[in-house]
């Protein structure tokens, strides 16, 4: 079959690779409809994600149609419309059994690899490097789904593959963000970022009841769409001071809940962007944290911080004085989506969460190397590019 596949940094391919099979009694193969590329993509193709492979397909958004199941699945059928969880959870383990789903301890079976670098290993997720499993991801005409009971999901009647594309992971990251953050009715909710992930937990704090929310982000047309679509106000950071704005905005109170949906490549005009940049090139550090060290100092005392974006490693300058004295609480993670897929699902259904603007760009799989190009460098006002195989 044909698949996208990682060759080098900012280097990619479409080729033949295997189809995939039923190893596990409790597989499913799926043939994929649409999948979308992915902000945290591009940290594995500009080489900032350690343990990719040449070969590695990638892709880990995506929607499509039972083909073949295991002896033991027992919620899916051969022609079932899915939309699969990027996380590899088993639904059986501790973890699981808290709902923490993206922490499962079956997920992952290369799981020596991130206990080095992070103390304990997370769950797997498809198309992710080998850090986190070595599954096969979603850029290809077939893929294998494994834990299918636990982490495929029927699409219901009536609801397009193009809206449910994104329950795969946008949103359920999102919403998780504006859930785990602690959203309550009557705050105030600033978002940094407004990509599918950001205008997701945007619309997400709107749901839950959140009197006001903010998205910052320095792309007119990214801002449009939360405008348009999401129905928050905006702030583009390249034209005034965030944090001036946003205490002004709450009476000099800050907003109450903070939730940074970036992650290790954030843009600032400020100048520990520059610092940050050059650090991260040679290695120094993993991240560039711009954005997470606004989000602490522009939070009201007492808020919380949620981060969703995706980092690696290590990362300096953080504000922790800001922190503590302020007395935040910080959380992140990586998307327990198990736990919110059918949840969203109905709601997308019933039209309260609408994504099919964040498919800016839809074109066959056999042009991915050029839609992740146009992703990765904003052009022709790209937010996602949907393949379809």
């Amino acid at each position: 079959m044909k698949a996208l596949t990682w060759q080098g940094i900012n280097d990619l391919a479409v080729e033949d690779v295997d189809d995939p099979q039923i190893l596990n009694s409790h597989d499913v193969v799926v043939k994929v409809v649409q999948t979308v590329t992915c902000g945290s993509d591009l940290h594995l193709i500009g080489g900032y994600i350690p343990t990719m492979r040449s070969g590695d397909v990638l892709g880990h958004e995506f929607v499509g149609e039972v083909v073949e199941i295991g002896s033991s699945v027992r919620r899916h059928r051969v022609g079932d419309r899915v939309v699969v969880c990027s996380f590899v959870s088993c639904g059986q383990c501790w973890y699981c059994r808290q709902e923490l789903y993206s922490l499962c301890d079956n997920g992952n079976p290369n799981d020596a690899l991130p206990e080095s670098l992070w103390g304990y290993a997370p769950g797997g997720c498809l198309g992710y490097s080998h850090a986190m499993g070595g599954w096969a991801g979603s850029h290809a005409e077939y893929i294998r789904v494994p834990y299918a009971d636990v982490g495929a999901f029927r699409i219901p009647d009536g609801l397009s593959y193009e809206r449910a594309l994104f329950a795969s992971d946008a949103v359920p990251t999102g919403w998780m963000g504006a859930d785990l953050g602690g959203v309550q009715a009557g705050d105030v909710v600033a978002v940094w970022g407004a990509g599918a992930v950001g205008q997701m937990a945007a619309r997400a704090a709107l749901l839950l009841g959140a009197e006001r929310v903010v998205v910052v982000d320095r792309y007119a047309y990214r801002l449009e769409q939360v405008r348009t679509h999401i129905g928050a106000e905006t702030l583009d950071y390249t034209e005034t001071s965030v944090l001036g704005e946003l205490k002004e905005l709450t009476g000099g109170r800050g907003p109450d809940v903070c939730i940074e949906a970036v992650g290790m490549e954030a843009h600032s005009t400020r100048p520990d962007y520059l610092y940050d940049q050059a650090k991260q090139q040679v290695r120094l550090q993993t991240e560039r944290p711009t954005a997470l060290r606004e989000a602490i100092l522009a939070c009201r005392k007492g808020g919380s911080v949620f981060v969703l974006g995706v980092f690696a490693g290590l990362a300096d300058k953080i504000p922790l004085g800001a922190l503590i004295n302020n007395g935040l609480t910080v959380r992140g993670a990586q998307q327990h989506g198990q736990r919110y897929i059918p949840m969203l699902l109905e709601r997308m259904a019933a039209g309260e969460l609408t994504t099919e603007h964040l498919a800016t760009h839809v074109m066959p799989l056999a042009e991915g190397p050029r839609g992740y190009e146009m992703f990765k460098h904003k052009t022709d006002d790209c937010v996602r590019a949907v393949f379809e195989p």
